[in-house]
């Protein structure tokens, strides 16, 4: 397999934004991508970037991309978070995956981080399925909360 990862560019956010609508239509929420591809390339290239992204490629095309940033917990200190993580539907089961996600790992223990985290929906069994592999640990208990905007 021909698999190129390397970090994402500006460039790149066209592509990247196409495929987090592909993941939101599989995540069963298209509706709540609301980001502008301005916004998106800000938040990743603008004065104060505040992710990163590996993508993965074939022949110059982009197959699938892991975005991540970094956060602080006060128990465990500095942690990657990885946000999203997505091979196209055409290229899952491929072996992509494994290659992506084991660089954002590589990533996380380059920078002496103390550990990763990420979020997997309850009935993705091929997500669950696919992180068990790796024997990661899948916490119960915790809900997810937010603010929309509008609420702020």
């Amino acid at each position: 397999m021909d698999i190129n990862i390397r970090y994402a560019v500006e460039a790149d956010c066209e592509r990247l934004l196409e495929l987090i609508h592909e993941l939101a239509l599989y995540e069963k929420a298209p509706q709540e991508v609301t980001v502008t591809l301005e916004e998106f390339v800000t938040a990743g290239f603008g004065a104060n970037p505040v992710w990163k992204a590996f993508v993965a490629e074939r022949d110059g095309k982009i197959l699938g991309f892991a975005l991540f940033y970094i956060r602080y917990s006060t128990w465990k200190g500095c942690r990657l978070y990885l946000e999203d993580f997505i091979v196209t539907e055409d290229e899952r089961g491929k072996g992509i995956g494994k290659i992506l996600f084991e660089r954002v790992m590589q990533e996380a223990k380059d920078k002496g981080y103390n550990g990763m985290s990420w979020q997997v929906l309850d009935w993705n069994a091929p997500a669950i399925n696919f992180y068990n592999k790796y024997q990661a640990n899948l916490e119960a208990g915790w809900l997810n909360a937010s603010f929309a905007k509008e609420q702020l």
